[in-house]
């Protein structure tokens, strides 16, 4: 028997009884998911910076271009937000799942960031008007729940409905 031999009739790791099979696929998949979730964080600080950075450069930076229209330099910094979250997310987070349809991506991605949007409007007005809680701590603990509500939601969202290609697809 050749050294080549002994090497390919010994059992797989998998197969050794030392080694539980159950609990090592637990921890790795545990751990692909804690990596996911960083780095769908990572995407969305820096979507937030963007969004933010934008929108104060159009209303108060050099030349204050929008400094009277603060909905239109909203509207900008979302829509620059909302893309550069979208690439992030498609090439970094979730790129074992794209598809080949960008644009139903997009389109679906876009849906539901202006619903989860919403919510922090939404859990502030419940705040401040229904259960009359108008100081400011108040308002931001309030707007702080709703993006966290927020981002549970687009998270499920997107892993439901936006990046469902199957898990390492040869071209990724």
């Amino acid at each position: 028997m050749s050294s080549s031999d002994e090497l390919t009739d010994s059992p797989p790791v998998s197969a050794s009884p030392l080694v539980p099979v159950a609990p090592a696929l637990r921890a790795a998949a545990l751990r692909a998911r804690a990596y996911e979730l960083a780095r769908f964080l990572s995407v969305g600080g820096v979507a937030f910076v963007v969004d933010l950075g934008l929108f104060n450069l159009l209303r108060f930076g050099p030349g204050q271009v929008l400094e009277h229209k603060p909905l239109t330099a909203k509207i900008i910094s979302l829509v620059a937000a909302t893309l550069v979250s979208w690439l992030g997310n498609r090439h970094w987070t979730f790129s074992r799942h794209r598809t080949d349809r960008r644009t139903r991506e997009l389109l679906v991605f876009a849906a539901i960031n202006i619903g989860c949007a919403a919510i922090p409007v939404l859990t502030l007005a419940f705040s401040h008007y229904v259960l009359t809680l108008t100081t400011p701590l108040a308002d931001n603990v309030a707007t702080v729940i709703g993006i966290g509500i927020g981002t549970v939601l687009r998270y499920a969202g997107y892993k439901r409905w936006v990046f469902t290609g199957a898990a390492g697809h040869p071209d990724r």
